[in-house]
């Protein structure tokens, strides 16, 4: 069996200008990155209307190794254009800490790839490169400014904003820095955060235009003063030269599919711990350049889809019309208690128990979002007809549309029956309208419980007392209206990654919060999240490597 590299490798793919020229774009609006990418010019497309249906792709609670949710996307798309639907994928971009650590890259896989390969699961255009620069470039203007005299009279100590970079690196998450004496500056504790988790990745990722990027970035409240006012990068005198090293990566990616259907990739924030969406620039443009804009969300639709649609749709005027639950039969088994290492061997009892899980994330879709569902089952070889025939039956009793995705497998073509039934739905329901999971004027600690509740099921939320103060002191300063993002694991629907299936009655418990001003929310910390991702015991970084003919081998 030929692995996800060989087989994006062996694809013959289309010289970029012919992809975008099919895709409607002016040769004018676009600027080749190499033979197979192009970067798009955003105002040249941003002010055609909107005419796409926008169908967001979300998942069960996963395993650890993913359930192919960008895998159903490709897929899902390139359906769709064989059955003769213009359609156009708009994506995150991978971060390295996935890469080199146990997930993988987010490029799907098998016959349903976006490519080429190699180059976007490693440096891509250098987007992430350039956040991370972007925002260490801050870290740096902040220390400076309290080296060269400290007008804005910045207490060392409650200096909030991080330095990031887009590895897993446990030892950077604490750290003590400006040690040596005067010369090396103020001695103060800091840490890293992935670049996937920093707030410069969720304004890039939520800015509508440069003008916004940079209005965005100068709100970052980055340290308190001694009498404990707000410093933002714009008191530094950060955000113009911030924007500038943004600005051309601010420009979404185009690239292809191995059945040439046009992907913006863009951005890519991590769901359990950051929002967990594309550009809001590069969704935008695919919403004017197609008929069907298919995107994804993060992880689990507890994650993933409730930041889509509480914080990109609510600050953008987006909503999607119709939603596809990935799932697998793995996932189901592992959910309803079998024990890993044997997903692949018939277990009736366990996989009937984790569909619990897929209908409470069905629920959540149809009661607290009121949007049409579509469950894709992403098949792999171990499923049998029987698993998958369980599964159907279920759906049907439920009057839950359901379809397999072959598309690691077959591609497009493996995907036809799923691409019809999502056209079918997104098509009934034309007008979607939103429906988020909490207004917008109840207090911060009103929209976490709403949605540990109402999403989660939990029965109550447990603040910790300096979340309770934070979040007073939030509220007094005038961010009580933003949206919350709570940072929670993506293996559970509850903020304990063993409790598994649907739980309820459960305490979620929020041990912290951190503004996020320049994004334009609050982050909730709960259970035992963590910004900086550590690698594993046997990290991927191990397998990858250049052979003597200088290509890159064991790339997943």
């Amino acid at each position: 069996m030929a692995s996800d590299l060989e087989i994006a490798r062996a694809a013959e793919l289309q010289p970029i200008e012919e992809v975008a020229a099919a895709a409607g774009f002016d040769p004018a609006g676009i600027a080749p990155y190499g033979r197979y990418i192009a970067k798009v010019d955003a105002q040249t497309y941003l002010n055609k209307p909107v005419k796409a249906k926008l169908v967001l792709v979300t998942a069960l609670n996963p395993t650890p190794a993913g359930e192919g949710k960008t895998t159903v996307s490709v897929a899902l798309a390139d359906g769709m254009r064989s059955i003769g639907k213009n359609a156009m994928l708009a994506l995150r971009e991978p971060s390295l800490g996935p890469v080199f650590g146990m997930k993988g890259g987010a490029t799907g896989g098998g016959y349903a790839q976006v490519i080429p390969m190699e180059n976007i699961n490693l440096h891509f255009t250098g987007d992430l490169h350039a956040i991370t620069t972007a925002n260490n470039l801050l870290c740096a203007m902040i220390d400076n400014h309290i080296q060269q005299g400290n007008e804005r009279r910045i207490d060392p100590r409650r200096v909030c904003f991080r330095h990031c970079m887009d590895v897993n690196d446990r030892q950077l998450r604490q750290i003590v820095m400006g040690l040596g004496g005067v010369k090396n500056g103020t001695p103060r504790e800091d840490g890293f955060d992935i670049t996937a988790a920093s707030e410069v990745m969720a304004v890039f990722c939520l800015a509508a235009d440069l003008k916004d990027l940079k209005a965005r970035l100068s709100r970052i409240v980055v340290a308190r003063t001694y009498e404990g006012e707000p410093v933002t990068a714009g008191d530094v005198g950060a955000a113009g030269a911030m924007t500038a090293l943004l600005r051309d990566a601010f420009s979404p990616n185009l690239i292809q599919t191995i059945d040439h259907t046009p992907c913006l990739m863009h951005g890519g924030p991590f769901a359990n711990i950051a929002h967990g969406c594309n550009s809001v620039v590069a969704t935008k443009i695919a919403l004017r350049m197609s008929d069907y804009t298919v995107t994804e969300a993060g992880f689990g639709a507890d994650l993933g889809a409730e930041k889509f649609l509480d914080i990109k749709c609510r600050m953008n005027g987006l909503w999607p019309n119709v939603i596809v639950l990935v799932a697998t039969i793995r996932a189901l088994k592992h959910h309803g208690g079998a024990q890993k290492g044997t997903y692949g061997e018939p277990n009736a009892e366990a996989l009937e128990k984790g569909i619990s899980n897929l209908m409470a994330h069905v629920h959540n879709i149809r009661e607290v979002w009121q949007t049409p569902v579509v469950v894709a089952l992403n098949r792999f070889s171990t499923d049998t007809a029987q698993e998958l025939e369980t599964v159907a039956k279920y759906m049907s009793k439920y009057n839950v549309p359901c379809a397999p995705c072959n598309g690691w497998a077959e591609g497009g073509r493996g995907t036809q029956e799923l691409a019809a039934l999502v056209c079918d739905a997104a098509d009934a329901n034309p007008c979607a309208k939103p429906s988020y999971t909490y207004p917008d004027e109840v207090p911060l600690g009103e929209k976490i419980t709403a949605i540990a509740k109402r999403v989660y099921h939990a029965a109550e939320v447990s603040f910790a007392p300096d979340a309770l103060k934070e979040l007073a002191a939030l509220e007094k300063e005038g961010y009580g209206s933003c949206p919350v993002c709570i940072a929670k694991t993506q293996y559970s629907m509850s903020d304990n990654p063993a409790l598994l299936g649907a739980p309820e009655g459960f305490t979620l418990t929020v041990r912290s919060v951190r503004l996020s001003a320049g994004a334009g929310f609050v982050v909730a910390f709960a259970g035992s999240i963590i910004a900086m991702p550590g690698l594993p015991k046997a990290p991927a970084a191990l397998s990858i490597d250049v052979n003597e003919q200088g290509e890159i081998v064991g790339l997943f």
